[in-house]
C-alpha cells in the first residue's frame, strides 16, 4: 500500500491533511495521495505552494462563495493545476447572520447564539447542504471518477462545506461512517483550527463568554455530520439510493470512482 503523505507543516494553509487509509465496508481503502482536503490557498507561502505542487494535483476543489474570496482572497495559482470553484453556499445566505458573528455585542450573541442556537443552525445547514446542493455534490464525485484525480477539496476553514463534500465522496467509496466522522473531527486539532473572525481585537469582544457562544460555529461537531447522514437517510432511504437517485451516479461511475481513489 502507497504510504500516507505526511503532513506538513504549512504556514499559510490550515486544516491540509491526507484522506487516504481510511477503510471500507468491503475490506478497501482509501489510495493515500489521491485525495486531500484543507482550508482555502488564498495565504499560501512560497513554501506551502511548492509542498503542494509535489502531490502531483490535477484539480483544487474550491466551495467558497464570492464573499468568501472578497474576504480572503482567490487561492493561489499552481502550475498545471486546474482550480474548480463549485460555491457550497451563497453569497446573501445569513449576511446579516456573520455580520453579527464578527460585529455584534455580548447582548446580541446572547439572543443569536446563546441556549443551543448556534448548534441547531450548523446543524440544519449541513442538512440544506445534503438536501439542496446535490447537482454540486453530482458534478464533484463524477470529475473525480473520470479525470480529476489526486485532488484537493477546500473550503474557506476545510470543515463544514469542504467537510461535507469529502464526506460524500467516501459515501461513495462505501467508506464506514465512523471513520468518515472521525476524519471530519481531526478538524478541532489546535494546529487546523480556522480562526474566529471578530473585527474588534479588544478584550471584551473575545471574553471567555463571547468565544463559549461562537464555539459552534466554528467547532467540528459530530451531531452536524450525524444530520446530513440522517438527512440521507429521511430523504433518499439510504445511501445507495441517494448515490442514485440524488446524485445521478451509475453503477459504472461508481466504479471508475473506486477504482480510482481505493487500493
Amino acid at each position: 500500500m502507497t504510504q500516507q503523505i505526511q503532513e506538513p507543516e504549512l504556514t499559510g494553509v490550515r486544516n491540509f491533511r491526507d484522506v487516504g487509509g481510511l477503510p471500507t465496508s468491503d475490506g478497501r481503502r482509501v489510495t493515500p495521495g489521491r485525495l486531500f482536503r484543507s482550508g482555502h490557498l488564498a495565504h499560501a507561502t512560497e513554501t506551502d505552494a511548492e509542498f503542494l505542487s509535489s502531490l502531483g494535483l490535477h484539480t483544487v476543489f474550491d466551495f467558497r462563495n464570492d464573499a468568501d474570496h472578497a474576504l480572503e482572497g482567490p487561492d493561489i495559482a499552481l502550475p498545471g493545476v486546474r482550480n474548480l470553484n463549485i460555491p457550497l453556499s451563497d453569497p446573501a445566505d445569513g449576511r446579516e447572520f456573520w455580520r453579527l458573528v464578527r460585529d455584534g455585542d455580548l447582548g446580541q450573541l446572547r439572543e443569536l447564539l446563546g441556549e443551543g442556537r448556534a448548534a441547531a443552525r450548523m446543524a440544519e445547514s449541513y442538512r440544506g447542504i445534503v438536501r439542496d446542493r446535490t447537482a454540486e455534490h453530482s458534478r464533484v464525485v463524477h470529475a473525480l471518477a473520470e479525470d480529476s484525480v489526486p485532488a484537493l477539496l477546500h473550503c474557506a476553514a476545510g470543515k463544514d462545506r469542504a467537510g461535507l463534500s469529502v464526506a460524500v465522496v467516501l459515501l461513495a467509496l462505501r467508506v464506514e461512517r465512523e471513520a468518515i466522522v472521525a476524519d471530519y473531527l481531526e478538524s478541532n486539532a489546535p494546529h487546523r483550527r480556522y480562526r474566529v473572525h471578530r473585527s474588534s481585537a479588544s478584550a471584551e469582544s473575545r471574553s471567555a463568554e463571547v468565544m463559549e457562544l461562537l464555539a459552534p460555529l466554528f467547532d467540528a461537531r459530530a451531531a452536524y455530520l450525524l444530520a446530513a447522514f440522517d438527512t440521507i437517510d429521511e430523504l433518499w432511504g439510504g445511501v445507495d439510493r441517494y448515490l442514485a437517485d440524488g446524485l445521478g451516479l451509475t453503477p459504472g461511475t461508481l466504479d471508475r470512482l473506486r477504482d480510482r481513489l481505493l487500493d
